[in-house]
């Protein structure tokens, strides 16, 4: 019986340093740090990437204006 609790003992304490040195939930956060700072790019240079979407859609329109007409 003894040598059963012990082979238990060592193998909750080999899963527990494991469980330790895991390291699969560090993607989520760097995922979530990526996200957060596109964000904050996002807000900060707001008018900027509207003027360049504008252009972008204003020169989609005048090309196919041209070619269709």
């Amino acid at each position: 019986m003894y040598g059963y609790l012990w082979n238990l003992g060592m193998r909750m304490k080999d899963r527990a340093k494991s469980f330790f040195r895991d390291e699969d939930g560090m993607g989520t956060v760097e995922v979530i740090l990526i996200i957060v700072v596109l964000i904050g790019l996002v807000i900060v240079f707001k008018e900027q990437i509207s003027g360049i979407v504008e252009r972008v859609f204003q020169t989609i329109n005048e090309e196919t204006n041209a070619v269709t007409g």
